[in-house]
């Protein structure tokens, strides 16, 4: 499938341990490519185990109110997330079929949206470790629809890719106290 989003690069995000460091491209025709990293100490099985739990990624992170895998054929998958969030009054919800490819040596988790509710909505979640830390990585490339106030949405993108990366930091957590 060709990539229905622009050229992305990745920059070499550094930021001290338990805080978020984040960045936002404008791109044309209203295209937003943000991206955010957490660095954090919690071994990187446990980030990758909540990742790739697509059944119950909507109860720990927020403004996701439903997410169910579809279908999986080998590293290949297919998920239906729907976001739902309160901005300035209203209600807001969003629906995509994402394919995702998992690629667990490498650490990477790439999706790209295969219908759905924006123009594009493509990414990945990368994790990696270092001696001192494992870290976090989120890059999505997103485009509203015609008629969608991406000016506004993409200060609530912003906050939301904090409230994500510190779910799925809590629910890492949570996992690895278990055992």
């Amino acid at each position: 499938m060709p990539d229905r989003c622009p050229e992305r690069r990745l920059s070499g995000m550094q930021c001290p341990l338990d805080t978020i460091q984040q960045e936002m491209e404008r791109l044309p025709q209203g295209t937003r490519r943000l991206a955010a990293q957490l660095r954090l100490r919690v071994e990187p099985y446990w980030l990758w185990s909540a990742l790739t739990d697509y059944d119950n990624l909507h109860r720990f992170i927020p403004n996701l109110s439903h997410s169910r895998q579809l279908c999986r054929e080998g590293n290949q998958v297919r998920v239906e997330q729907v976001g739902t969030q309160n901005f300035c009054g209203l209600r807001f919800s969003a629906r995509v079929l994402l394919e995702l490819q998992e690629n667990l040596e490498a650490g990477k988790l790439a999706f790209q949206m295969v219908e759905g509710d924006f123009r594009c909505f493509e990414g990945f979640w990368m994790i990696g470790s270092d001696p001192t830390s494992t870290w976090l990585l989120y890059d999505l490339t997103v485009q509203g629809n015609p008629g969608m106030p991406i000016g506004l949405i993409e200060q609530r993108l912003q906050q939301d890719l904090a409230n994500n990366l510190r779910g799925v930091q809590e629910e890492a957590h949570r996992r690895a106290s278990k055992m």
